[in-house]
């Protein structure tokens, strides 16, 4: 099953996008950096708004990871290199 992490506080709504999907959707709001690194390779999508930080670090421990999403406005907090 895919499974997306929804690190950053979100609209319950976001959440159901994906379960209505078949997707699973963990909610993980608060986590420090590193704790982020530790569990970013268990998911293929991140979805985050303005507080996680996307380095390149972060993407290359995501093993999996094939989409990041960003609610809002703005990229300022994703790394594009």
């Amino acid at each position: 099953m895919t499974r997306v992490l929804i690190s950053d506080k979100l609209s319950p709504r976001a959440s159901d996008v994906f379960r209505d999907r078949g997707i699973g959707v963990d909610v993980k709001v608060g986590m420090t950096p590193v704790q982020l690194l530790d569990c970013i390779d268990k998911y293929e999508g991140l979805a985050v708004r303005s507080t996680t930080n996307v380095d390149p670090a972060l993407l290359s421990a995501g093993h999996q990871l094939r989409v990041v999403g960003r609610a809002g406005i703005g990229i300022d907090n994703i790394d594009l290199a």
